[in-house]
C-alpha cells in the first residue's frame, strides 16, 4: 500500500463513529461491518486513511483487504481480480451434492475430479473441495484462468488442498490427461451481456477485468465455448455446472443441451441465484 499521497487525517480515523458517518455518506450499505474490517486491516492512521479513501473512491473492499470471505472461508484476492459473488456459493452447494451423490453411488471409492474453469482466485473449486472433504469425499482438484492476477491467488488459494491451476484460455491449459475424467466442471463464466457493463457498480466495472465480466452480445458467449468440448472433458455422468441470469437460464440450458448434454435450472430465489446443470449421458 502506497500512502505518500495520503497525509495524516485531519479527524481521528480510530474514531469509529466518523469512519461509519464517512462510508454511509459514500454510499457503503454495510458502514459498520466496514468500518470494523477496515481498521482490523491496520494500526497505522495513515494506512487507514488511505484504505477509507480508497473505499470511499469505489474500490472493491475486499481488494483493499487482500480476502473475500465465501462460504464460511477467507480467500486471497487482490487488484485486477474477480471477487466471488455471496449468490455463487449457490452454485457450489449444487456442486456438493451432485458430487457426494456420485461417488456414493460409484463402486471403488475413487476421488472426485473437479476442474474449475474460469476460476479467477480459485475459491469456487477450493470451497467445493474442502466441503467434500469433510465428507470424507476425496477430491483431485484442479483451476484454470486466463488472468494472470487471478492465477497467482488461486494458486494461494488452491495448492495448499493439493490442487493444480493453470493459466490460459479455457482448456488451453489444462492437462490433457483429464479428458473424459472430469466429474464436476465448475465454470463460473463471464455472463454479463456487453452492453450492460456499463451499468454495473462501479466496483466490478471499474476494477475487475473485463473479460471476467462480459459475456458478448447475450452473455453467453463463454458458455458456448464451453458446451461445445464440455463432453469431451467430462466423465460419463459427469456435470457442468454454471451461473447464469434468470433470464439467460433457458438459453443456457438450451446451448447445453446442443451439445449433447442433459440439462436443468435450479434456483434460489431468496438469494436470487440461477445454477444451470448439464450432465453427460
Amino acid at each position: 500500500m502506497h500512502n505518500d499521497s495520503v497525509s495524516a487525517p485531519d479527524t481521528d480515523i480510530r474514531d469509529t463513529d466518523t469512519l461509519v458517518a464517512r462510508l454511509r455518506a459514500a454510499g457503503c450499505v454495510f458502514a459498520e461491518d466496514e468500518a470494523a474490517l477496515l481498521r482490523s486491516a491496520t494500526t497505522d492512521p495513515v494506512e487507514l486513511e488511505t484504505l477509507v479513501v480508497q473505499r470511499i473512491a469505489g474500490f472493491p473492499l475486499e481488494h483493499l483487504l487482500g480476502w473475500a470471505e465465501f462460504r464460511g472461508r477467507r480467500y486471497e484476492v487482490a487488484a485486477e481480480v474477480f471477487v466471488p459473488r455471496q449468490r455463487t456459493g449457490f452454485l457450489v452447494e449444487q456442486a456438493v451434492a451432485l458430487g457426494s451423490n456420485r461417488i456414493h453411488s460409484t463402486s471403488g471409492g475413487h476421488s472426485l475430479v473437479v476442474l474449475d474453469m474460469c476460476c479467477g482466485c480459485g475459491a469456487l473449486g477450493a470451497a467445493l473441495a474442502s466441503e467434500l472433504r469433510a465428507e470424507g469425499v476425496g477430491v483431485e482438484l484442479t483451476a484454470a484462468d486466463i488472468e494472470p492476477a487471478a492465477v497467482t491467488c488461486a494458486r494461494r488459494n488452491v495448492e495448499p488442498l493439493g490442487g493444480r491451476v493453470f493459466e490460459g484460455d479455457l482448456f488451453e491449459p489444462v492437462p490433457a490427461d483429464l479428458a473424459g475424467r472430469v466429474d464436476i466442471l465448475l465454470a463460473n463464466t463471464p455472463y454479463v451481456p456487453s452492453a450492460e457493463i456499463a451499468w454495473m457498480p462501479p466496483e466490478a466495472r471499474d476494477h475487475e477485468p473485463r473479460r471476467a465480466l462480459d459475456g458478448g452480445a447475450d452473455g453467453l458467449d463463454i458458455l458456448r465455448r464451453i458446451a461445445a468440448v464440455a463432453t469431451y472433458w467430462l466423465a460419463p455422468g459427469g456435470h457442468l455446472l454454471v451461473e447464469e441470469s434468470e433470464e439467460q437460464a433457458p438459453h443456457a440450458a438450451e446451448v447445453m443441451r446442443e451439445h449433447g448434454l442433459a440439462a436443468r435450472i435450479a434456483e434460489d430465489d431468496e438469494i436470487g441465484a440461477t445454477v444451470v446443470i448439464g450432465t453427460r449421458a
